[in-house]
């Protein structure tokens, strides 16, 4: 088939990092495939240089930019596009503006996240309306359609589920080697206890509440470390909360990373403190590291790390509870080894970008898809 992906950038995140796998999965299936960015290319984009997959960004300004939608309506004609697959509310409805009238097969979108957005809002008014011209929604956990559906933003008939996946032959269980190796990037002796988390410093993320956690636990726990890899508006915010913990010394903020995979190898425990989720990549990524994990249980948490069995659930927003489960990992070798491995084993099972792709393909030929 001749796929377009649209999105509004290629900026580092769980979406654009989905889309990027995706694209070349389906490439290396035999499709013809192309990513068309709204706005900006964004700093993944080089990712496809080289790739034979084209890419096309319209610099997109603010209310409605013809010459953008013109743009991307000859490079969706250009491409003799069957499937039209489109990322988000925004990039859905202003890509079937833009194609009203061509040829498409089939016209797909996923929806990412929880889609928290308020029924009544102007973006949710326009995403509804091109519906009316969409053949299936997709959303990336079973919570995120029931909660679409009971809020009336998309019609039951219309939406199924598709799990994201990760490419998992560049993950891998940790190891000693990684151990010692991130500890010597931070300055750490080799027998620190290292908690991370990945994600955009942002109020969603919530790592205030990750930082107020490890406070308590760095308490009793004097070897352990707390690194958070990504970055984002609340970086400023984070150190001052830190500092104000006191434990600025043992919170390391490392930036935006290419080598997230292999930092993941080096750490003992993985915690999300997000209040709103989807399917996050980021626990699909600690699964394929076979790392012990908590996360809040919110959204489509839940449906990655089973309490008890792959991980524990906390509540959101809530920073004793938080710091009584790292404690009890850090405390427990035997139980934090055995969420490790069964969190492996399951994302071999159900979270690779193969498992993905095939559930894409189905949809695409309209046979529907399951979780």
């Amino acid at each position: 088939m001749n796929i377009t992906h649209v999105v509004e950038n290629l900026n580092r995140g769980g979406l654009e990092r989905m889309v990027l796998d995706l694209v070349r999965a389906q490439q290396a299936q035999g499709h013809l495939c192309q990513v068309l960015c709204l706005f900006e290319p964004g700093s993944l984009a080089q990712e496809l240089d080289g790739t034979g997959i084209a890419l096309h960004a319209f610099g997109k300004r603010c209310g409605l930019d013809l010459r953008a939608l013109a743009g991307l309506r000859r490079a969706v004609r250009a491409h003799a596009t069957e499937v039209l697959h489109t990322h988000n509310a925004v990039a859905h409805y202003l890509a079937v503006l833009a194609t009203l009238g061509l040829p498409l097969r089939r016209t797909v979108n996923t929806r990412h996240g929880m889609g928290a957005l308020a029924r009544a809002t102007r973006r949710e008014g326009l995403y509804r309306a091109a519906l009316r011209r969409t053949d299936v929604v997709a959303t990336v956990c079973e919570a995120a359609r029931q909660d679409a559906v009971r809020r009336g933003i998309l019609p039951a008939a219309k939406v199924c589920v598709v799990t994201n996946g990760i490419r998992l032959e560049t993950h891998a269980p940790g190891s000693p080697e990684r151990r010692r190796d991130l500890r010597r990037q931070l300055g750490l002796p080799d027998t620190a206890r290292v908690i991370g988390s990945v994600g955009r410093l942002s109020r969603l993320k919530d790592q205030a509440t990750l930082i107020r956690a490890f406070a308590g636990v760095r308490a009793r726990h004097a070897d352990s470390a707390l690194v958070l890899i990504g970055d984002g508006p609340l970086r400023e915010e984070l150190q001052c909360c830190a500092q104000d913990a006191g434990i600025a010394g043992n919170v390391h903020l490392l930036g935006d990373r290419s080598d997230v995979p292999v930092l993941l190898q080096g750490l003992d425990v993985f915690a999300l403190s997000s209040l709103s989720e989807g399917y996050s990549m980021a626990l699909l990524e600690a699964c394929a590291a076979a790392l012990p994990m908590i996360a809040t249980d919110v959204g489509g948490n839940r449906e990655i790390v089973r309490d008890g069995q792959t991980g524990l659930l906390v509540p959101a927003q809530d920073a004793p509870a938080l710091a009584a489960a790292l404690d009890r990992l850090l405390g427990d070798a035997t139980l934090a080894a055995g969420l490790g491995h069964a969190a492996r084993a399951w994302v071999e099972r159900q979270g690779s970008l193969q498992a993905m792709a095939a559930r894409y393909a189905r949809l695409y030929a309209g046979e529907g898809a399951t979780a």
